[in-house]
């Protein structure tokens, strides 16, 4: 099987992708990574990955051949036959998949080689929460990424789509590298303030950019994900709330099921973030060079309960670093576009 992967892993094709029905097709390139297929726009800028393991094709042998992530058929990427090589090089990446994975009834130790794996597991690792770092520990950023992304696409399912106004993209990309994070996405809903995903996603609720003059709340809030970030891994707090059926999940499979996503955005979305000391976040906002006083406000118009975030600001008496140009953050403030 790795031979299969070294062997087109450097293939790329044109394709037509659509993230949902309701959207247009737009033209991207298409290429081959080990185990995943990854959908760029043509500034080589990512827009999506998909496991070549959960792909699923939904006219075998027709052409132009149409994909979709696996549970996700409103998500489909088209190819024509113009790029038959890469067609015939999933075709042929999926074969060595399955024929890699354990075939019940073909074998019949199959079954007793899963429950020595099991016992040698639960020997090796011997408490759920030794597992649990384990995971963290291993799990690569690009399959991170692809959780975060799982992630992201279930919780619009409650909130509505990501706000996408095209001229405030350049401006959502200045604003995640002036905080040091991968990516931004402003929600219409769903979200109460802010939520940090693995993959260095951030989550922002609409009425932060738009309800504020100051673009220092905004990536206040942002500094604070990252603060939480650093105090508990994103995945870690993510297999905390789905249990170690998840995590030895993802140990072995490298993905969770959407029932396990589901569990995750029903607990994270419905309760508060969690509390991070006072000098962590100072701490945080030092070395981003912002001021810790406008997201202390935001939190507690009164002050009273974030006084420590005021009395202690990193940047009090000294000219803060721009958070962003005017016109970029009046651009931003726009990006829902209602």
């Amino acid at each position: 099987m790795k031979t299969a992967f070294k062997q087109y892993q450097r293939i790329e094709a044109t394709g037509l992708w659509r993230p949902s029905p309701d959207e247009q097709r737009r033209e991207v390139v298409v290429s081959i990574g080990e185990a995943t297929l990854t959908i760029s726009d043509f500034n080589d800028r990512p827009l999506t990955h998909w496991s070549l393991a959960a792909l699923e094709r939904q006219n075998p042998g027709a052409i132009p051949a149409i994909y979709n992530p696996d549970g996700d058929p409103g998500e489909t990427l088209e190819l024509d036959q113009s790029e038959t090589t890469m067609i015939e090089a999933i075709d042929k990446l999926q074969r060595a998949i399955e024929r890699a994975r354990p075939h019940p009834g073909r074998l019949r130790w199959a079954s007793v080689g899963g429950v020595v794996a099991a016992v040698v597991a639960l020997l090796v690792f011997w408490l759920p929460g030794a597992l649990q770092s384990h995971v963290v520990s291993v799990l690569p950023q690009i399959k991170r990424q692809e959780i975060g992304e799982m992630v992201l696409r279930r919780i619009e399912r409650v909130s509505g789509r990501a706000c996408n106004a095209r001229d405030a993209q350049a401006s959502l990309r200045a604003l995640a590298q002036r905080t040091g994070v991968r990516r931004i996405v402003i929600l219409p809903a769903g979200v109460q303030e802010s939520l940090g995903l693995p993959g260095g996603i951030v989550l922002l609720n609409r009425a932060l950019v738009e309800d504020y003059e100051d673009p220092a709340v905004a990536a206040g809030y942002i500094i604070a994900e990252r603060a939480r970030a650093a105090w508990q891994d994103p995945l870690d707090e993510l297999l905390d709330r789905t249990g170690t059926v998840a995590a030895f999940r993802l140990l072995t499979t490298g993905g969770l099921t959407a029932g396990q996503i589901d569990a995750y955005t029903e607990q994270v979305l419905s309760e508060p973030r969690p509390e991070i000391a006072d000098e962590a976040l100072l701490q945080s906002f030092a070395q981003a060079r912002l001021p810790s006083t406008p997201y202390a406000y935001a939190r507690d118009i009164t002050g009273e309960t974030v006084l420590p975030l005021i009395e202690a600001d990193p940047m009090a008496g000294q000219p803060p670093d721009q958070v962003l140009p005017d016109r970029d953050w009046v651009r931003l403030q726009n990006i829902c576009g209602d």
